[in-house]
């Protein structure tokens, strides 16, 4: 009960923030996008700052609660503004949840396949579901998300969900997106917003250590950064997560996404490979239309939990709350 409440007390003053702060406006004319770290206070919060850009004239920051991973929009003149290093920013915000989730993230850099944060809160009766947008010709795979408010709308609403996305997805599936955000808009799903690459590249001969975003010439800044500004473009507010298309990494490209002050978020769940999810398990699934099998596996794992779900004995949990918990009272 008290995650729930934890949950619905963030959910609500992160809705008030995207109010006032316009963190659900269409930023139109980005320029200067670009990565810039430092502390911003207005009190009584303290922000690290992980980006900056001018849109219509006006300055903003992309920032992020380094105590809950809550990410805002906000206009520069709003902050009393410190610039700094990234490590230097790292330094200044040690022993918050988010670096030491950064932290974790780095440890697990030497597996090819699935390195970042996997679990979330193994206490919890429940799972944090990831659903991967990656480039796919077919449409949106509704299924999950009209059970999912099927299932919850009575005991937790909005349900969370956490989507990796990429920037080929969203411009080649606008109606899609609009009916994402428009299910969001009516309180039945609330959507954290992960960072899956632009291009999600991917051979179907290369060895893994050669591949996806390990492929020779990738553009990893390009590969952040524009999706971020797609992002916002369309409306949608950039979370402090990454996910490696395939999953897959070495420790170079680790530390480059951290380095970009993104947490890499693997699973220890992914359902079309067989993989059953356990208490606090973050679950994977393609919402895409290209992974039928493990959308059916996790229909059918709701279908399972409807008794447990309408006694309030089985939740979803918010992405960024899980690895908040998990890193609160780390060592």
């Amino acid at each position: 009960m008290k995650t729930v409440i934890k949950y619905l007390l963030a959910f609500s003053c992160l809705s008030s923030v995207s109010l006032t702060a316009g963190a659900q406006a269409n930023y139109l004319k980005i320029e200067n996008y670009k990565v810039y770290y430092g502390w911003a206070k207005h009190f009584p919060q303290d922000w690290m700052i992980l980006r900056r850009f001018e849109n219509q004239g006006r300055q903003y920051f992309l920032m992020v609660n380094p105590q809950t991973l809550q990410t805002k929009i906000d206009e520069t003149n709003f902050y009393q503004v410190k610039t700094m290093t990234m490590d230097a920013a790292r330094s200044f915000f040690k022993g918050t949840p988010y670096q030491r989730a950064l932290a974790k993230a780095e440890k697990r850099s030497v597996m090819i396949q699935d390195a970042g944060i996997e679990m979330g809160m193994p206490k919890e009766s429940g799972i944090s579901l990831t659903a991967d947008l990656c480039p796919s010709h077919r449409p949106l795979d509704k299924r999950i998300f009209t059970d999912i408010f099927t299932e919850f709308q009575k005991v937790e609403k909005p349900a969370p969900i956490a989507l990796s996305i990429t920037g080929i997805w969203m411009r080649q599936h606008p109606r899609d997106l609009e009916w994402l955000k428009q299910m969001e808009q009516k309180g039945e799903i609330y959507i954290t917003w992960i960072n899956h690459s632009f291009n999600h590249r991917v051979s179907k001969t290369l060895p893994l250590k050669e591949n996806f975003l390990l492929e020779a010439g990738t553009d990893i800044t390009y590969e952040v950064l524009e999706t971020e500004k797609a992002m916002l473009k369309n409306g949608l507010l950039p979370s402090v997560f990454f996910r490696f298309p395939g999953l897959v990494s070495d420790q170079q490209l680790v530390k480059r996404i951290t380095d970009f002050g993104l947490i890499p978020i693997g699973t220890d769940a992914w359902l079309a490979k067989g993989q059953q999810p356990q208490a606090g398990s973050i679950v994977l699934i393609h919402g895409n239309g290209n992974e039928p099998v493990g959308v059916a596996d996790f229909i059918n794992l709701l279908k399972s939990k409807t008794k447990a779900i309408a006694q309030k004995q089985w939740l979803l949990y918010d992405l960024r709350e899980s690895v908040d918990e998990e890193f609160e009272s780390a060592n």
